[in-house]
């Protein structure tokens, strides 16, 4: 799934947490771009989940 490249710069995928407690279908996942060397632990950010209509926290996955 991630994107494979020469530098530090690695495609990551990032999975909503609280989704799959909610019960609903669907997930809310989003695409981005980390330095590898700069963070090398998993990412967490705080993006929008439109089918829980609001802010949650989303997690890096492999």
């Amino acid at each position: 799934m991630a994107k494979k490249s020469k530098g530090n710069r690695v495609q990551v995928i990032l999975e909503c947490t609280e989704h799959k407690d909610s019960g609903l279908p669907g997930t809310s996942r989003y695409i981005t771009v980390k330095n590898r060397k700069n963070t090398p632990a998993r990412m967490e950010l705080k993006k929008y989940n439109p089918i829980l209509k609001r802010y949650t926290i989303h997690k890096e996955i492999k």
